[in-house]
């Protein structure tokens, strides 16, 4: 696919060299400049848009056909995590950190490509190799990742507070922390930095979803007051009524599962069936 501008590009600049009788050399290296722009915006436009396992497809092709071209092995590796490839990304990565011209924004893609597909020791150690002066967000997002598998809490809050000075968007990163917040049973501080991650992604369901745990968890069975469409409430409603029953609060769960089959816009099976196995069970 090639877009008008670079069509434009293309003619104009053969039609200039037709005019000033260039060499032909000159028309060689003009045509490959231009090729080049055409390529790179292809390779953009197949990594942002194009469907995941066509972007993989033409990325193999690529590769095939120029083994030695390091961004086009770059682009391979994207490609495949985004088509949830893990164990084919990873290896592709791999590859990658072996090439002339690796940096050490490539060892974290692999660490990165290696936690995806559960490879967590070999992750850690490729993480370790890492020189310290490379200081980027996803570095240390994957450092408080490790941290976090390996119960160093110290360890895990110190990445993930590097982690979020370092990018503009840190919802995501909000939410991981939170929710290791959550799994340590420090439920204040996870429902703060659930409200921090919304705040930044008011879209962010996941974050919500935590939130009600964390709230739960403290036997706090309102809903908090966030941004939400009635399916989600809903949503948001069964969440709570299973953290109540889980926690011996049975009646409370109950009508907030009632609640949640009241506000659904459509049958909501999961809530329905809790609510029926929960009466049989105390008829």
């Amino acid at each position: 696919m090639r877009h008008p501008i670079l069509a434009i590009l293309a003619f104009g600049g053969a039609a200039l060299l037709g005019a000033c009788g260039g060499k032909g050399s000159d028309v060689d290296r003009a045509v490959q400049s231009v090729n080049a722009i055409d390529e790179n915006n292809l390779s953009d436009i197949m990594l942002s848009v194009a469907d995941p396992a066509e972007a993989v497809a033409y990325f193999k092709r690529a590769t095939a056909e120029k083994p030695e071209r390091i961004d086009l092995q770059r682009n391979l590796g994207k490609s495949l995590v985004k088509a949830n490839l893990n164990v084919e990304a990873a290896g592709a990565w791999s590859r990658v950190t072996t090439m002339a011209g690796a940096s050490a924004g490539d060892q974290v893609s692999y660490a990165d490509a290696l936690i995806r597909a559960g490879q967590w020791d070999k992750a850690e150690a490729v993480l370790d190799a890492v020189p310290p002066t490379h200081e980027t967000y996803t570095r240390y997002k994957l450092e408080a990742m490790i941290a976090d598998g390996n119960k160093e809490w110290a360890k895990a809050d110190s990445f993930y507070e590097t982690a979020v000075g370092l990018t503009t968007r840190p919802s995501g990163v909000l939410n991981n922390w939170g929710y290791s917040k959550l799994s340590r049973g420090e439920y204040l501080d996870a429902e703060r930095l659930f409200g921090e991650a919304i705040k930044y992604d008011p879209g962010l369901f996941t974050a919500k979803n935590n939130l009600v745990l964390a709230r739960g968890a403290q036997r706090r069975y309102q809903l908090p007051i966030v941004d939400v469409d009635q399916t989600e409430r809903a949503q948001l409603l069964h969440t709570m009524a299973l953290t109540a029953i889980k926690q011996g609060d049975v009646e409370i769960g109950k009508s907030l599962l009632r609640d949640a089959i009241d506000t659904h816009p459509q049958h909501f099976e999961d809530a329905a069936r809790a609510l029926t196995a929960l009466e049989g069970a105390r008829s």
